[in-house]
């Protein structure tokens, strides 16, 4: 390893620390292996000590996430700001929408390069509040500074081309996904083959937020109880988490009570709850590129999800999974009952199909490459 490359300083900055480590593990190895130091800017959770057991630094960043106060914003800008003037690194990758918006300036502010990766719109694209509209100014503001910015999908680098967000459009590039380890996510059979005596099981992962269609969720299942009693709808991941469309514990403890939902925690180590699973859902109002159905495709489970941005980038309806209508607890139904009732091996060519589609696509080491590819741009640094 030569002298330069073990000098490279590169930074990761997100709302939550758990994300880096849980979404770009292979990214993080590969900065290691080749002698890189990597800091890891979030807020502390439970994934500082095995980030730092893998060889990363972590640093303490205050980001009030579903606040909207500018002082704890500034707060976020000036630690930001402080931590790049006494560290230097040589490059920041900001990912969600505050480190996206607050770091870019704080990397202006201190002269170091950026880019900008935004992970999905969420609330700011839902939603039609005065509080999406400040966060729209705010991207225009410091979107103009990153070397470049990232989309995981086309409608989202379209959205922000359409409302000119972009003051230098010409630097939105598409990353397609942050991508999925094949080999972690090993293929596994469907695991029954006749729902009326095994069971028959859904599963919906992630963070427990409204806006994934938790809601439509929960009316789908109660009308499907009703006719199919064999059928379980799961939830597997936090409540209360730190977001404006969070879901309180005690919202799902009475889905619970009710007979509904099947609420299992949350995990960081999700395969053994796909691998059990007969269908993995999600029925959300927008997304990135969900990793939950990349993890899910490279598995072999087939999938409903929403025919909105991100979740129609890994499902091919028909073909890997069935899409519904966002907010449509009807459609969603629809569409749990159409698999519930297929033939066990068109549910398993379903899988077969997206096991494919993430190889052919989805692959991680493709992500990995063009991290490197940007790097070596930036810095001059091959890696």
């Amino acid at each position: 390893m030569n002298a330069e490359k073990s000098r490279l300083r590169i930074a990761l900055v997100c709302n939550t620390a758990w994300a880096i480590y849980t979404y770009r593990r292979g990214l993080l190895r590969m900065l290691i292996e080749r002698g890189v130091d990597v800091s890891v800017i979030a807020p502390r959770d439970r994934t500082f000590a095995p980030l730092e057991a893998m060889g990363c630094r972590c640093v303490e960043l205050p980001v009030a996430s579903k606040g909207t106060n500018p002082r704890d914003d500034l707060k976020t800008l000036a630690a930001l700001v402080r931590e790049y003037r006494a560290t230097r690194p040589h490059m920041v990758f900001h990912y969600t929408i505050k480190p996206n918006i607050y770091g870019s300036i704080a990397a202006k502010l201190a002269g170091v390069p950026s880019i900008a990766v935004t992970t999905g719109l969420g609330y700011v694209f839902i939603q039609k509040s005065r509080t999406a509209s400040v966060a729209k100014r705010l991207y225009r503001f410091a979107f103009r500074f990153p070397r470049e910015v990232w989309f995981l999908n086309q409608d989202d680098r379209q959205a922000f081309i359409d409302q000119d967000l972009l003051v230098h459009p010409e630097r939105a590039r598409l990353l397609h996904g942050e991508g999925v380890d094949l080999g972690d996510y090993a293929f596994q059979p469907l695991p029954r083959a006749n729902p009326q005596t095994e069971g028959f099981f859904f599963i919906l992962i992630g963070r427990l937020l409204w806006d994934k269609g938790v809601a439509e969720y929960v009316d789908a299942a109660r009308r499907l109880r009703e006719k199919y009693p064999y059928a379980r709808f799961q939830l597997l991941g936090p409540v209360g988490v730190d977001n404006p469309s969070a879901i309180t514990l005690d919202e799902v403890q009475a889905w619970q009570r009710e007979g509904v939902i099947d609420y299992l925690g949350e995990a960081q180590d999700v395969r053994a709850f796909i691998g059990n699973a007969d269908c993995v859902v999600l029925p959300s109002y927008r997304e990135g590129v969900p990793r939950t159905l990349m993890e899910a495709s490279a598995m072999g489970r087939p999938i409903v999800a929403t025919d909105v941005p991100g979740c129609r980038e890994v499902v091919e309806n028909g073909v890997t999974g069935l899409l519904c209508d966002v907010k449509s607890a009807d459609s969603l139904a629809q569409q749990l009952e159409r698999l519930l009732l297929s033939s066990y091996e068109a549910r398993a060519d379903m899988g077969v199909a997206g096991r494919a589609k993430v190889a052919r696509e989805f692959d991680e080491n493709a992500v990995v490459d063009r991290y490197k590819g940007t790097i070596r741009a930036v810095t001059g640094v091959s890696l």
